[in-house]
């Protein structure tokens, strides 16, 4: 009788703990699922997704600027080598700014543009920067854009409308002046910025692009673009 007994309790123990183990190995999926949802990467930086980007060159640029993957402790990277060359990595990709706002961007400085004007035509280079743009209109001359950008001059936190039109904002998130060829993340609300710079409620992005350009000031630069995403805080 004891021994039925304890057969019996076993039996039943068994069946509660699988059955709570089940639950619990449900809500961590579901959690690492929700986690997964609140982060969205731009950019894997491979081979296989820089031969399908469109690489644009600047009107009017001598050269474009050339960019290659590579691979470090933290995953892949992009490097990007302009000399007196300016072109972008454009990306049509639709981000809910009312679930995740917030840009991320990993990113390092090797060889900045010291000493030029970033906000006049002539010096309006930057050796990294990242654009974020909202359709406004039928043509891409409507569209309206917060450039963040790694100034090689001023202070995080500058910000003024770009020299050729005043529908893009170049906004400062990182500066050489504090760090110079080492790997900084740096965070930006998007909806907040677009309110802010362009007076417009943005409940969706519409495309991002990367550029590295040196065609105004003729000079060469070297940056890397790591692990850009958005994310809900």
């Amino acid at each position: 009788m004891f021994k039925f007994c304890q057969k019996h309790v076993l039996t039943i123990f068994l069946k509660i703990f699988m059955k709570n183990l089940f639950k619990i190995l449900v809500s961590l999926l579901l959690t690492t699922n929700t986690i997964l949802a609140d982060e969205i990467k731009v950019f894997d930086f491979t081979e296989t997704e820089l031969s399908k980007l469109e690489v644009r060159k600047v009107r009017g640029a001598d050269n474009k600027t050339i960019y290659t993957v590579g691979t470090n402790e933290n995953g892949n990277f992009l490097k990007s080598v302009a000399e007196n060359a300016a072109s972008g990595l454009g990306k049509e990709i639709k981000i809910d700014l009312n679930k995740t706002p917030f840009i991320n961007i990993t990113w390092k400085i090797e060889k900045d543009l010291s000493g030029i004007k970033e906000n006049t035509k002539k010096g309006h280079d930057y050796a990294a920067r990242v654009f974020v743009i909202k359709k406004t209109g039928a043509t891409p001359l409507s569209n309206r854009a917060i450039n963040y950008v790694f100034s090689s001059n001023n202070e995080v936190g500058s910000n003024w409308p770009s020299p050729y039109t005043k529908k893009s904002i170049d906004n400062v998130l990182a500066s050489t002046k504090n760090n110079l060829n080492e790997w900084i993340t740096v965070k930006a609300n998007v909806k907040d910025d677009f309110k802010k710079f362009h007076n417009l409620d943005v409940n969706q992005l519409d495309g991002l692009a990367i550029m590295s350009d040196t065609d105004n000031s003729k000079m060469k630069s070297i940056a890397y673009f790591q692990n850009i995403y958005f994310s809900t805080e």
